[in-house]
């Protein structure tokens, strides 16, 4: 691809940039965020130690961050799509190098003021360097199949790497947004089909590559009960304190088996089982709603965007954070094996939430520049 044109004039002032970012998103997020606080504060029984206050300061960081993000020319980001893939791939080869290995696996990189998960970082750089592949490809392009090559060497190149770590929720997470773009940009149904009916038929390869403790995932996900004190226990536990929550729930700082320590996990992976605990089926399907939400204006923003860099980064992300939201609570009722996705603003978790807000920052700026005019191969004019 030729060089982009960042000769061009920016037209709007930081006012009339500041007064086009969606705040009504910002005030959703910080309103989801905020739930996330209080269960953090109920997980820790009624204290802002260990987690709600330490999640509070993160995300005060991240605000600033997604804020800064968002007022940045989209042209840059769409300058910058492939150097930060590239350092962020260089991240995921350090872990394997000097990573520290934390419950079993090595997936963090110790920067002293924060354990870096880089494998995070690289759900939204993916998106962006496919975003930028894809900008002005045509139907034509993407029927052709060496046209496709680099986009899956993309995808596939930091897959391979996040499975060492090990960490296969975070590899099909990776695959799956990848899947998404290629859908958006106009890759034929038929690839996808080739494609899955190839991975199905390598299912018995991949069962023999796949840990120990990963075939116990499946085989408890299939049958829970067989292990309920082992392997199937934070299943069994996590269906009970959902289930006795009711209708209404049991109320804030009320909930008996995250607060008897019978819930593992509560403050990450599970954190959505005590909401349920605490709230009920009422408080579960509100939350849900306000999560709804945050999809539905990433979808508009990115429909909205006049250009196919910007739509696909907007579209790109949203898809990122409905997997986050299905595979966290699709894994906390049983419906699929648990993985350790985290549930975003809401999970305990440093790396994950400064991913996420990163994420919400390229949202509001492909909203702020929607109207950004581009060739074929880069950003003309206004």
């Amino acid at each position: 691809m030729s060089s982009l044109d960042l000769g061009a004039a920016d037209t709007m002032s930081l006012g009339e940039k500041l007064a086009q970012i969606s705040w009504s998103l910002v005030l959703l997020i910080c309103v989801v965020a905020s739930v996330g606080f209080a269960m953090l504060y109920s997980a820790a029984n009624g204290n802002f130690d260990p987690w709600a206050s330490r999640q509070i300061v993160r995300f005060c960081v991240g605000m600033v961050m997604m804020l800064t993000i968002a007022l940045v020319d989209i042209r840059v980001w769409m300058k910058l799509a492939y150097p930060l893939y590239g350092i962020v791939f260089l991240l995921l080869i350090a872990v394997e190098l000097v990573g520290d290995v934390g419950k079993g696996a090595q997936r963090w990189i110790d920067l002293g003021f924060i354990q870096l998960q880089p494998s995070e970082v690289m759900k939204v750089t993916l998106t962006l360097a496919l975003a930028r592949y894809f900008h002005g490809a045509t139907l034509e392009d993407t029927g052709r199949i060496p046209f496709l090559f680099i986009p899956l060497l993309i995808i596939f190149a930091p897959v391979g790497l996040v499975l060492m770590q090990p960490n296969l929720g975070t590899s099909l997470i990776l695959v799956m947004i990848g899947g998404a773009i290629f859908f958006l940009s106009g890759v034929r149904l038929w690839k996808f089909g080739l494609v899955i009916g190839s991975v199905l038929a390598a299912i018995p390869i991949i069962w023999q590559f796949m840990h120990d403790y990963q075939k116990r995932r499946v085989l408890t996900f299939l049958d829970p009960e067989n292990d309920p004190l082992g392997m199937g226990y934070h299943i069994t536990q996590s269906k009970i304190a959902f289930g006795s929550g009711g209708l209404f729930g049991k109320g804030f700082l009320m909930g008996t088996q995250s607060h008897l320590n019978f819930l593992p996990e509560k403050q990450t992976d599970f954190i959505f089982t005590m909401l349920a605990e605490e709230f009920g089926m009422v408080g579960a399907v509100g939350f849900l709603g306000l999560y709804c939400l945050l999809l539905l204006f990433g979808f508009v923003i990115g429909l909205r965007c006049r250009h196919q860099f910007g739509r696909l980064v907007a579209l790109g992300l949203t898809v990122n954070l409905f997997l986050y939201l299905f595979i966290n609570v699709a894994m906390i009722m049983g419906l699929i094996p648990v993985v350790g996705v985290p549930l975003p603003l809401i999970s305990y978790g440093g790396t994950a939430t400064l991913a996420v807000m990163i994420g919400f920052g390229l949202l509001l700026s492909v909203h702020v520049h929607r109207d950004v005019r581009m060739s074929k191969r880069g950003i003309t004019d206004f």
